[in-house]
């Protein structure tokens, strides 16, 4: 899922999967929460409102169930990449 880059109160990014319905949102906090269920005008009026935090919480905090987590640095993407990479074929 690509990460729209925001600054609007806690949103530091946003993204959606319109094939899964899920809008991830991640807070300034390092939380990352996933709502599923959520139609593309929803996302399509997120992701061009002026007042993105007023949109989120009045539209979408309270009207979907969210998933919560971490947001997952880029480090530890790769060390995960690292660890779980297919094992090199070696003929000894």
């Amino acid at each position: 899922m690509d990460m729209k880059r925001i600054n609007a109160g806690k949103l530091r990014a946003i993204g959606y999967d319109a094939r899964e319905r899920i809008l991830r949102v991640e807070l300034d906090d390092g939380t990352a929460i996933d709502y599923s269920g959520v139609g593309q005008e929803v996302w399509r009026k997120l992701s061009t409102s002026a007042a993105a935090w007023s949109y989120y919480r009045d539209n979408i905090e309270e009207e979907f169930t969210g998933k919560r987590g971490k947001v997952q640095s880029r480090g530890d993407r790769a060390a995960l990449d690292e660890l779980f990479k297919p094992a090199a074929d070696s003929d000894s």
